[in-house]
């Protein structure tokens, strides 16, 4: 449970603007969907498709380090890991296991026998979009664990696309769609409450000390 009172005070510190950005970003997010990289080796192929979930309000991005293992750049990412919460896996079996047992969809986007094209994705799904690695694609184990398989169309020359462009595509397209539905795809109250604290304690460089201070004149 959030506890209001220091949330007031906590709030007290900020700048009109950076809390006018929290309260404008905060109803957009969505965990509604969520991406998952798997082994992606371009480390900014992976810091990028974080920026894009930043610029689209997912809220969580999954990341598969079974064979690569790599911080993330903050260069490209821009500071968006900051505002997004990002799950690490040592295996793919147990990242898709989580997101099975939280409610998801895993949406294999790559061509398949069995695709379907961008703009016949039923978005009222609650979806996780997986992005493979970069000249192998997805693994076996994704592919086999896949509820569904969603593709781009494309028309030229070049037959496919960079994951982070990819994931910037397909997540402007299906959270546009969403934001227009009657679909329930905001985060809780608490849910809201809770990463307002989270993106407070990471936006003042003294937090602990602000807080340490406010319990200690509370109990005075």
């Amino acid at each position: 449970m959030i506890d209001l009172q220091l949330l007031e005070h906590l709030e007290t510190y900020l700048t009109p603007q950076r809390k006018l950005r929290f309260d404008t970003v905060l109803p957009n997010r969505t965990k509604h969907f969520t991406v998952a990289t798997e082994d992606v080796y371009q480390l900014h192929n992976t810091s990028a498709v974080i920026r894009s979930c930043d610029v689209f309000g997912i809220q969580e991005v999954h990341i598969v380090e079974e064979r690569n293992s790599k911080r993330i750049d903050r260069e490209i990412a821009m500071g968006s890991q900051k505002w997004v919460d990002l799950q690490r896996y040592h295996t793919v079996a147990e990242c898709i296991q989580n997101l099975k047992d939280t409610g998801y969809q895993i949406v294999a986007t790559t061509p398949h026998d069995n695709d379907q094209v961008l703009a016949d994705f039923d978005f009222t799904k609650k979806s996780c979009f997986f992005f493979g690695r970069e000249t192998e694609g997805l693994s076996p184990e994704v592919m086999e664990a896949a509820d569904c398989f969603l593709k781009i169309p494309m028309v030229g020359f070049t037959e496919s696309l960079n994951i982070s462009v990819s994931a910037a595509i397909i997540l402007q397209d299906v959270t546009n769609k969403l934001r227009r539905s009657k679909v329930s795809w905001q985060l809780t109250e608490e849910e809201q409450l809770d990463k307002r604290l989270d993106w407070i304690s990471k936006t003042l460089k003294s937090y602990d000390k602000i807080v340490e201070r406010y319990y200690a004149t509370v109990v005075d």
